[in-house]
């Protein structure tokens, strides 16, 4: 009945060792209102000066996604008043943004590639932060000053699932750039929706809200659900008009509902103008070009990993779905561990382990885990004793061969040994082997099972297969 209009604000800080402008130190965590001074505290006479780091960031990743990068920019005072926004406006771009009208490419779950316009990406300045205590409300500055992407969609996407695809395709250009540490929890990978609804065929924009400081890709889905179905029930009740206006919304973890909490200012309540104290930023060509150098990307990485690899599409965009698990993939592959036992044992049984906690985090690492891998493929164990060893490397820092030594997991292999457990198998259940051998098949996995079962799954499965036949 009704088609979702959503276009994305994504607020991403650049990992630069300092502020945007001045020389204050961006480490997250510290204590209160120390890395300050009077540029970033809004002082009188203080003068701000352009980090030339934050401007070759915003290259590569105007690089990254096919877009226009603009050789001269200006920065503007953005006018607005809140607490934490020291000097009562914001250093922002906002007429020539560095950065305009790139793309980015999304796989949807049928298999279908969709472009997503994006209209810019501009350098800011962040704000502080409010900190709310039980009986007090505080300003936390550190943050004011830290360098700001701001990267601003097309309205392209259509459901919340569109929009968490395109995010999280922004974060992996992000983190492979590495321009941005794009950790959610600690703020530095933020976004803004903006959302609205029409009836299906209907070519006009209604009324969009936005919602604000989304920062978990969960939450995001769930709060654009949430107030797409308050829109559409508004519509459908007659009361549109009257529910849904121009605002900006907070949406609520506890409750799961988006609730109003300003209306929504036009540009022109912002009293954009030039900032008298920034000269327009001229980039060179040696800048431009240096910006310019860019590591392998998401899509080009999948692409190489389907042909030089042979391995799944689905596959490759898990593994290329992060550069830290990229990263792993391809030391395992430098350790001698095959392709295809790679993606299996990385992405299903130590992910799987892990528990989303990231590969970064494991203490299992690559050479280890290709290790593992490289004792399956010789055979020196099988598949199901493996497992139990990855759980034991999981809590034991612990050489691959000594641990297959002490569990006792070393595969049988030897002709003899395996031939003594047919021979006894065989023997003991010599009904069923005469039907195997006048033609009843399904026996021969019955049989296996047996054999396995009698070395306690230390005999080598194809040496069994190829000996039971022998001997039968």
């Amino acid at each position: 009945m009704f088609e979702t209009i959503i276009g994305l604000e994504v607020h991403t800080q650049l990992n630069t060792k300092t502020k945007i402008f001045c020389s204050c130190p961006t480490s997250f965590g510290e204590k209160p209102n120390t890395n300050v001074c009077p540029v970033c505290l809004g002082l009188p006479g203080a003068l701000p000066v352009l980090n030339k780091k934050a401007v070759k960031k915003s290259i590569s990743f105007g690089t990254a996604i096919n877009a226009t990068v603009n050789k001269r920019s200006i920065f503007n005072r953005k006018n607005y008043f809140y607490p934490d926004l020291p000097k009562a406006y914001q250093i922002s771009q906002f007429e020539i943004p560095i950065v305009e009208k790139g793309e980015i490419y999304i796989n949807l779950t049928d298999g279908t590639i969709k472009r997503i316009g994006v209209t810019r990406a501009h350098l800011e300045e962040d704000a502080g932060k409010n900190v709310h205590e039980a009986n007090f409300s505080g300003i936390d500055l550190n943050r004011a000053g830290t360098p700001l992407l701001e990267i601003v969609s097309e309205p392209d996407l259509r459901s919340s699932e569109e929009a968490v695809l395109y995010l999280k395709k922004i974060h992996a250009i992000l983190r492979y750039l590495n321009i941005s540490d794009a950790n959610m929890q600690e703020g530095s990978f933020r976004c803004d929706a903006n959302v609205s609804i029409r009836p299906k065929g209907d070519t006009k924009l209604y009324t969009r809200v936005e919602i604000k400081n989304l920062n978990s890709f969960k939450f995001i889905q769930k709060a654009i659900d949430y107030e797409v179905e308050r829109q559409s029930e508004a519509w459908t009740d007659g009361v549109y008009d009257k529910e849904v206006v121009q605002e900006t919304r907070l949406f609520s973890i506890e409750s799961g509902e988006t609730r109003s909490m300003r209306n929504k200012e036009d540009s022109a309540e912002y009293r954009y103008f030039p900032d008298p104290d920034l000269l327009p930023v001229i980039l060179s060509e040696e800048m431009l070009n240096e910006g310019k150098k860019i590591p392998e990307l998401p899509d080009e990485k999948k692409a190489r990993y389907i042909k030089d690899f042979g391995i799944k599409t689905y596959d490759a965009e898990v593994i290329t779905s992060s550069v830290e698990l990229a990263k792993y993939f391809e030391e395992m592959i430098q350790s001698g561990a095959s392709a295809k036992n790679s993606v299996s044992w990385l992405s299903v049984e130590l992910l799987g382990r892990l528990g989303g906690a990231g590969v970064e985090n494991s203490p299992v690492k690559s050479q280890k885990l290709a290790e593992l891998v490289k004792r399956i493929e010789d055979g020196t164990i099988s598949g199901k004793a493996a497992k139990d060893i990855l759980d034991f490397l999981m809590q034991n820092d612990e050489n691959v061969d000594s641990v297959i030594e002490k569990l006792g997991l070393k595969q049988v292999s030897d002709d003899g040994a395996i031939i003594a457990i047919i021979d006894k198998i065989l023997e003991a259940n010599a009904d069923k082997a005469a039907e195997l051998r006048n033609g009843k098949d399904k026996l021969f996995g019955f049989f296996v099972g047996l054999v396995m079962k009698e070395s306690k799954g230390a005999a080598n499965p194809a040496k069994v297969n190829e000996l039971l036949k022998t001997r039968l």
